[in-house]
């Protein structure tokens, strides 16, 4: 019964947030192709600084990255800015705020071993905190990258809505 009673207020709230930002199912589309592209742009760039000139290695980088960017996309960052959307919390910062926070949480996770959950060779033991701090730095900038990616699919996406 204490539970409903949580419910019904977190709904009332959810109710009285302003809703000024509205989008379509077309245009969350178009974000998300975007977003997609854009990312894959980073693989792109990453393969040119590693040296490679091969137009067809490049294409095929950046279409690889941007299959498996929207995959990302949808399946982490979808169902927490669902979640955000239906609870009012539209604003171009919360979109860069999803991004930056769901980057930096898969990359800092991935580079140490699930943060620390997931067995590690016990030669990673000496260098630790070296690994924890080079996750934490190029993990921010990877961040940071993704909040760019929010932003720009929340410009595409969102248009201002009549308040209710």
């Amino acid at each position: 019964m204490r539970r409903r009673g949580a419910l019904e207020q977190i709904n009332r709230r959810a109710m009285r947030a302003p809703r000024r930002y509205e989008t379509t199912i077309d245009r969350t589309g178009l974000a998300l192709g975007a977003g997609s592209a854009l990312a894959g742009g980073i693989i792109f760039a990453l393969l040119l600084l590693g040296g490679q000139r091969d137009p067809l290695s490049l294409l095929g980088g950046w279409l690889i990255g941007s299959l498996f960017s929207a995959i990302g996309i949808t399946a982490v960052g979808g169902p927490i800015w669902l979640t955000l959307h239906i609870a009012g919390l539209r604003r171009a910062w919360h979109a860069a705020a999803v991004g930056a926070m769901t980057a930096m949480l898969i990359f800092v996770g991935a580079q140490t071993y699930g943060f620390g959950v997931l067995d590690m060779p016990a030669m990673d033991a000496r260098t630790l905190l070296y690994r924890w701090l080079s996750a934490l730095a190029s993990s921010a900038i990877l961040a940071g990258i993704a909040a760019a990616i929010g932003g720009v699919m929340w410009r595409i996406a969102y248009r201002r809505g009549v308040e209710r």
